[in-house]
């Protein structure tokens, strides 16, 4: 397992996911508070990624150069900034704009019937 992670399951749990997964969550919202494009997500998620490795390496002795470490790393703080991302503009959509959205879902929200847009 450790050849896979680059570190122990204990540190990839508590690291990766519970500090970086936060960092991320909290990244999400703010991406989508802020109305920036979903490929900012990317983005910030391979930052993240970066700065896990890192402190992998320098505080648990892990791999640094672990390619799929790296890349298992930054998939899953990825997918909490995105999971994150989508339910705040899902909300941000539905509460900004009410006479035009319901919420359909945690991560959507759809037109409401009978709601047209001058144009």
């Amino acid at each position: 397992m450790d050849g896979i992670l680059g570190t122990s399951p204990a540190v990839f749990v508590g690291l990766t996911i519970i500090l970086f997964g936060g960092c991320g969550f909290l990244t999400g919202q703010a991406l989508a508070e802020g109305w920036k494009p979903p490929f900012m997500v990317i983005a910030y998620s391979i930052l993240m990624g970066l700065g896990d490795r890192f402190l992998v390496f320098a505080l648990f002795g892990g791999q640094l150069l672990s390619l799929y470490g790296f890349v298992l790393h930054t998939l899953v703080i990825g997918a909490i900034t995105f999971v994150s991302y989508r339910m705040a503009l899902a909300r941000r959509m539905v509460s900004q704009y009410p006479w035009l959205y319901d919420r359909a879902g945690p991560f959507s929200w759809r037109e409401k019937i009978g709601a047209r847009v001058a144009g």
